[in-house]
């Protein structure tokens, strides 16, 4: 079931309400009933991958109360060895099969033999790199006694399949999500309010700027050696813009959604495309997946206090990884490789934490001119990026940054349905002066003073929203498929 879709709009006013005014005054039949509705939004897309998330749900459930009176340090690491094999197995196999047997034939004809290595139809069921994620956090912490076990099986189901954050994240931590959901939750008009503003400042994100952007995105990529160098940088720039809005629109959409049921999920994204270098990107864009990476790969690995050899070689596997996380597909790859490179100078020198503050046009003209040189600069390098991200092979990625950055040529792109260019400028514009204006509140977009303020925003929002939104548009999210 999809967020921007006419079954979630009927899916959760009722679910609202069954939740606060039929099951509000027993925690149990609340959780119970949380369950049921997020394994009705998630059967809907199809209910056949129910199977994993339950199976998944009992495992760790099971091996976290093993680990409750276990203490031989060999039965735990058993416990937890089981518990990475089985659910990276099983997102191995759905994620990656035909990745890597498709890998392992390119590679034999390569150097002049063939083999014959049938690949499988496999669906990838939507979510499963979340979610496994999750369920593998909660039974590493309680592996390394940080989290206390829950003997409550239906807080733990509510935990791994609470439907805001199930197919797409943010992927949660049990220490911040389990203990909300195991204690009375109130009817909150204020949390519900700020949920709702949030959500339709996500749906903006998501319908008016990613999906709006869409169409102009695919014709120029798919189209690619037909097009000019200039028309070209505007498919890069419009992606990166189609990325950030389509995720992180989602992100709030779940965030805001959480709100209406008494629950604060972590911020995802605190406007990335404002960083000053590549340190600070990551600290801004899908802060729920770094940060899980940083806990459970890079600092079990050593981190960054061993030799600088050891360090450097920490900082090129958690990048490749996250790179592999997000699709089988040696572009994803390489897209985590070339952002380990432009991580590792700053990271030599020491100035991957240097930028910790927003920009401020307060500040002196000198530093926010320099501020402003830094960000363009960063955003031009993750664009680059992102052309391996939506590239479907490598060798299209290569020629579509030859042609962009070393064939300069130029012309006038045209819409393909007609549509007036300069109206997207503009849009676009006008979304990153907002974006700034609201930099240091990414939980309350409208946190203006002036009520005739902010009823004008919701007005214009609401009024684009239905303006932009096109049925012949997918309106499925990019992050669906990882």
């Amino acid at each position: 079931m999809l967020f921007n879709s006419i079954d979630f709009a009927i899916f959760l006013p009722i679910v609202f309400f069954l939740y606060w005014f039929v099951c509000n005054r027993n925690l149990k039949v609340q959780n119970i009933f949380i369950v049921f509705a997020s394994y009705l939004f998630y059967g809907w897309w199809d209910w056949r991958f129910l199977g994993l998330i339950i199976f998944s749900t009992l495992l760790d459930y099971s091996i976290g109360n093993f680990l409750r009176n276990e203490e031989r340090i060999s039965r735990r690491k058993a416990l937890l060895w089981v518990s990475v094999v089985v659910n990276l197995g099983f997102l191995g196999f759905f994620k990656y099969y035909n990745f890597f047997v498709d890998s392992f034939v390119n590679a034999f004809t390569f150097f002049g033999s063939t083999i014959d290595a049938g690949s499988l139809n496999i669906i990838l069921p939507v979510g499963i790199s979340f979610y496994t994620f999750q369920t593998l956090s909660y039974t590493i912490d309680v592996y390394k006694k940080e989290l206390e076990p829950t003997k409550d099986i239906i807080a733990f189901s509510a935990f791994v399949c609470f439907f805001p954050q199930l197919v797409a994240g943010p992927i949660e931590r049990a220490v911040n999500l389990l203990p909300q959901i195991s204690t009375k939750r109130n009817f909150d008009k204020t949390q519900i309010t700020d949920g709702l503003k949030l959500m339709l400042w996500g749906f903006f994100k998501k319908l008016v700027i990613a999906d709006s952007l869409s169409p102009i995105v695919n014709d120029i990529f798919n189209n690619s050696s037909d097009y000019s160098s200039t028309t070209l940088i505007i498919g890069a720039v419009f992606f990166a813009f189609q990325i950030y809005g389509d995720f992180s629109g989602y992100s709030d959409i779940a965030i805001g959604t959480s709100k209406l049921f008494g629950v604060e999920l972590m911020s995802n994204f605190k406007f990335p495309y404002f960083s000053r270098n590549i340190g600070e990107f990551w600290r801004k864009w899908h802060i729920s997946l770094s940060t899980w990476f940083r806990d459970y790969l890079y600092i079990p690995l050593g981190g960054s206090k061993g030799s600088q050899v050891s360090n450097i070689r920490n900082i090129f596997i958690i990048f490749i990884v996250s790179g592999f996380w997000h699709g089988a597909n040696w572009t994803f790859v390489i897209w985590g490789l070339f952002h380990a490179l432009l991580f590792l100078p700053s990271f030599i020198t020491r100035t991957n934490r240097k930028f910790t503050g927003t920009i401020n046009v307060l500040q002196s003209p000198k530093t926010f001119i320099f501020d402003i040189l830094r960000f363009l600069q960063t955003f031009v390098l993750v664009t680059i990026g992102w052309v391996f991200f939506r590239s479907e092979s490598i060798n299209q990625a290569l020629l579509y940054l030859k042609k962009m950055l070393f064939d300069f040529t130029a012309d006038v792109y045209v819409h393909p349905s007609g549509y007036r260019m300069m109206d997207y400028f503009i849009m676009l514009i006008c979304f990153v002066v907002f974006e700034y204006i609201i930099r240091n509140n990414e939980r309350n977009p409208f946190y203006f003073k002036s009520k005739a303020l902010r009823f004008c925003l919701y007005v214009l929002m609401i009024f684009a929203i239905i303006l932009f939104y096109d049925d012949g548009v997918d309106r499925s999210f990019i992050y669906f498929q990882f």
